[in-house]
């Protein structure tokens, strides 16, 4: 695991706050993503939560950042309603950003000590889904 991190992305991270506080309603929605693409725009979007399980924020912001054909995200960071704070992606999320976005940073950390990861430091040695692939190139 690398310690080596980048600065954080402060605009991503209120825009991120910002959805959790006007969109976040109820049980429903309770955490908001917000993502750099690799062209700067960034692509917001909430979780949609139910009781069978249901899309995480991240998991969402993934699919809008495609609907906008911003492809390839550089940055994200999920914030937690009810002023939270920045909360680190589940297990699940960081599997599937690894596998989509390799080189993806991640903001983590609370308060004043957010820090930029890479996705492959909250995800060492993990299986790269990808690899089932490379026969079929």
């Amino acid at each position: 695991m690398t310690t080596q991190t980048t600065p954080v992305d402060h605009e991503l991270v209120e825009a991120a706050a910002h959805i959790a506080r006007t969109r976040c309603r109820g049980d429903n929605h309770t955490m908001a993503a917000a993502a750099r693409a690799q062209d700067g725009r960034i692509v917001t979007a909430v979780n949609a939560y139910h009781f069978t399980g249901g899309p995480c924020a991240e998991l969402v912001v993934i699919g809008a950042a495609a609907a906008q054909g911003a492809y390839d995200l550089h940055t994200i960071v999920a914030v937690g309603d009810r002023d939270r704070g920045v909360v680190p992606p589940c297990g699940r999320c960081r599997q599937v950003l690894l596998d989509y976005f390799p080189t993806l940073e991640v903001i983590v950390g609370h308060g004043d000590h957010l820090r930029t990861v890479p996705i492959t430091d909250l995800l060492p040695e993990s299986y790269v889904w990808a690899d089932h692939q490379l026969d079929t190139e």
